[in-house]
C-alpha cells in the first residue's frame, strides 16, 4: 500500500503515525504532506526519517490512499484532485460525512457498505465513532428507539491550540484563548457552532451521523455537548431506549462479545472507564452498565475512548486496512 497522510503534522495526523508504527499495515511507501512551513522537515517513522512534502508532489506519486487530517478547507479543495489522479481518499474532516453518495464508515459496524466505487469515505465524528461501535451489538439484538447523550469531551477536540491554551492556564500564563472562556479547572456546553434552534454542530452530528452509520432514521435522539479539561479522550454519559425488552445480564455479554469494546464495570472495586485510562488505546471502553428503572426498556451506560485514536486515526487507518484487504482500491 502507497499510503499518504495530508495533515501529518497535526494532532490527528501525528496520531495515524502512531497507529501506523503498532499496527501490522503492509506499506510499501508513506507520504507525509503538511503545509508550506514544513515542506522539507523530517518525521521519524519506525526505523526512517520521511522528509515532508507539498500536496502537488504527494499528488504526482499517485498514493492508493491518502488519509486527510487537514480540516474541511483542505478536504474541499484538494480531496477530488487526489481522487482525479486514482487515490482513494479518506477523510477525517465533517465535509463529505453527510454527503448522500459518500459512506460514512466505521468498519467493524458497516463497514459492508464500502464497494470499489467509493473514492472518498468519510470518517465519522470521534463522538459518534465510539458511541456506535459500543452500540452495534445492541442496535442489531434489541433495537435503538432513542438515545439521550451527554458528552464530556476532551479538549485535543479542537486541536492543537485549545490544549495550548489549557496549559497555559495550567501554569498559570496568559493564554491565546481558542475558546470563549478559561478551561483549565472548568467545563462548558458548548461545542462547536450555535445553531438557531439551540443547538450545537457538534450535537447534531451525533444525532444525524448515528441515523446514517446504522442506517436508520427512526431512532430518536438528542444531545448535549460538553468541554472539558482533559487531553486523553472523550467521555459519554448515554440513556438508551431499546424496541426489545432485555434482562441487564444479556446487555453485558453483548457489549463483552461486540468489536473493538472492553468492558469496565465492577463498581465494587471502582472499576469503570476514565480519560486517563483509555489514552492511547485503541478500543471503546464501556461501563456503569444498569438498568435505567423509569422507562420501560431502559438503560444507562458510560463510553470512554481516546477522541484521537478510535475517535479518529486509529478508525482512518482501520478503513485503509479494510479496503486494502478486501480488494476496494
Amino acid at each position: 500500500m502507497k499510503l499518504a497522510i495530508v495533515g501529518c503534522t497535526g494532532l490527528v495526523g501525528n496520531e495515524v503515525l502512531n497507529v501506523l508504527s503498532e499496527l501490522s499495515i503492509p506499506i510499501t511507501e508513506l507520504i507525509l504532506v503538511a503545509s508550506k512551513k514544513n515542506i522539507g522537515k523530517k518525521v521519524a517513522f519506525k526505523t526512517e526519517k520521511i522528509t515532508i512534502v507539498g500536496i502537488q508532489e504527494a499528488i504526482d506519486k499517485i498514493p492508493e490512499i491518502a488519509i486527510f487530517c487537514a480540516g474541511s478547507k483542505v478536504s474541499k479543495k484538494w480531496a477530488q484532485i487526489f481522487v482525479d489522479a486514482g487515490t482513494s481518499v479518506i477523510d477525517n474532516s465533517s465535509f463529505f460525512r453527510m454527503e448522500e453518495n459518500i459512506p460514512l464508515v466505521v468498519p467493524e459496524v458497516n463497514g459492508v457498505v464500502l464497494k470499489k466505487s467509493n473514492k472518498i469515505i468519510a470518517n465519522p465524528n470521534c463522538s459518534t465513532i465510539q458511541m456506535v461501535v459500543a452500540l452495534n451489538d445492541i442496535y442489531k439484538k434489541f433495537g435503538l428507539k432513542r438515545l439521550v447523550i451527554s458528552t464530556y469531551q476532551s479538549v485535543s477536540g479542537t486541536g492543537q491550540a485549545a490544549v495550548k491554551q489549557m496549559m497555559d492556564e495550567r501554569q498559570g500564563l496568559k493564554p491565546q484563548r481558542v475558546y470563549p472562556y478559561q478551561i483549565d479547572q472548568n467545563c462548558f456546553p458548548h461545542g462547536g457552532d450555535f445553531l438557531e434552534n439551540g443547538y450545537t454542530t457538534e450535537e447534531l452530528k451525533l444525532i444525524d451521523e448515528t441515523r446514517k452509520i446504522f442506517n436508520d432514521s427512526s431512532i430518536k435522539i438528542t444531545a448535549t455537548v460538553v468541554r472539558i479539561p482533559v487531553v486523553g479522550g472523550h467521555s459519554e454519559s448515554i440513556n438508551v431506549e431499546t424496541h426489545k425488552p432485555f434482562q441487564i445480564e444479556e446487555i453485558k455479554k453483548t457489549f463483552s462479545e461486540t468489536a473493538g469494546v472492553k468492558v469496565q464495570d465492577n463498581p465494587s472495586k471502582f472499576e469503570y472507564p476514565m480519560p486517563i485510562t483509555a489514552h492511547r488505546k485503541n478500543d471503546v471502553f464501556v461501563g456503569r452498565i444498569r438498568k435505567d428503572e423509569t422507562v420501560e426498556n431502559g438503560l444507562n451506560i458510560w463510553i470512554v475512548a481516546d477522541n484521537l485514536r478510535k475517535g479518529a486515526a486509529t478508525n482512518a487507518v482501520q478503513i485503509a486496512d479494510y479496503i486494502f484487504k478486501n480488494n476496494l482500491l
